[in-house]
């Protein structure tokens, strides 16, 4: 029975991958919005903030990771150039596990890695199956393949 249902199931509810991404693109980008705009707000006391961190160059760092992140927001949002965005935003947020996140453990409760794991996770869905229909790569590019 359940070999007969579940093709049926497949088929419906493949039909919602497209909103599915576009809702989990616009989610993340506006996660990154607040974290960018707090940088780009006092980003020299991002600098420091790194610095104290063990970041090398932190203000170089500082830039890149604010640009990426308002980057990723604008490029997310949009649905164009998903694929190559989600990269430099996983990398930013691996630093951000690493020297913030780890050391507070797993739950997000304590400050720890749960959230930017998510993050990467969907990074790394966006990286590997695009933004979908409802997006500029789409309308730009075609149908990934």
């Amino acid at each position: 029975m359940i070999t007969h249902i579940y093709p049926r199931a497949r088929e419906i509810l493949s039909r919602g991958q497209d909103f599915a991404l576009l809702f989990a693109r616009l989610t993340v980008a506006y996660g990154f919005y607040g974290p960018a705009m707090r940088k780009w707000a006092d980003i020299d006391a991002i600098a420091i903030w790194f610095g104290t961190l063990g970041i090398p160059f932190p203000t170089l760092n500082a830039y890149m990771a604010a640009s990426t992140e308002l980057s990723g927001v604008v490029l997310l949002t949009l649905g164009l150039f998903t694929r190559l965005i989600s990269l430099p935003l996983i990398v930013v947020m691996i630093v951000a596990i690493v020297t913030v996140h780890l050391p507070h453990g797993f739950a997000s409760g304590d400050n720890g890695f749960e959230i930017p794991l998510y993050y990467m996770l969907f990074l790394a869905i966006f990286a590997s199956f695009g933004a979908g229909k409802f997006s500029l790569d789409y309308l730009i590019f075609g149908k990934d393949k």
